[in-house]
């Protein structure tokens, strides 16, 4: 498979690693009504984009250059994730990556990542393993980063999927500068808005999203 057609399919949200049920704290922000219009989604996204979106990719892209062993990428991943609701979101969706890839890659050592490896562990075997450049495993982070949060908006709010579609289209550049800036180098930042969002939403009685 070519680098560009990995890239597509890591990118498609049909992929099963369980990030469409995971709406990156989106859900507990419309709920708390900090997101409830096509405007204040925007800004959601490129606050994600900018801080969780950076961080996961930046260790992927550590790990894909060899820079990290899974296990220093685990604990530089937990370092920078306080809430331990978003950092169980974080494994959920790096088990569910490992699993795939397990099948497409089987002989890329994936036991080296133990059984809940976060998300940013996974991906960046997966990048190693596939051909991508640590820029294009970062773009594909940082993209699904932004359009899972704005699929879950665009569900909870019943928003036209036609706008949310021209706002994904518009944080683009965003998401390419971003992954960029994660390729150079791990980012060291959190963000106690998505922290605490996350740590709400785990207490929150019956919701859509597992996050």
């Amino acid at each position: 498979m070519s680098a560009l057609a990995t890239l597509l399919t890591l990118a498609d949200s049909r992929l099963p690693a369980g990030s469409h049920v995971h709406s990156g704290g989106v859900e507990e922000a419309v709920a708390s009504g900090l997101v409830n219009t096509l405007e204040t989604l925007d800004a959601f996204l490129r606050r994600r984009i900018r801080s969780h979106g950076l961080v996961t990719a930046s260790i992927a892209a550590a790990v894909h250059r060899g820079d990290f062993d899974p296990a220093r990428a685990d604990q530089e991943t937990d370092a920078r994730t306080p809430a331990p609701a978003a950092r169980q979101a974080s494994r959920s969706q790096g088990r569910g990556l490992a699993r795939l890839a397990r099948r497409v890659w089987p002989d890329a050592g994936w036991d080296e990542l133990g059984p809940q490896p976060h998300l940013a562990v996974a991906a960046g075997r997966v990048g190693a393993v596939s051909g991508l450049s640590p820029e294009q495993g970062a773009l594909a982070i940082v993209y699904t980063t932004m359009t899972g949060s704005a699929t879950a908006a665009q569900r909870l709010l019943a928003l036209d999927p036609a706008d949310v579609a021209a706002l994904t289209f518009r944080l683009a550049e965003l998401c390419e500068r971003t992954a960029a800036e994660a390729a150079a180098g791990p980012a060291d930042l959190s963000d106690p808005l998505l922290d605490t969002l996350a740590q709400r939403h785990a207490e929150r009685d019956r919701p859509l999203f597992v996050s």
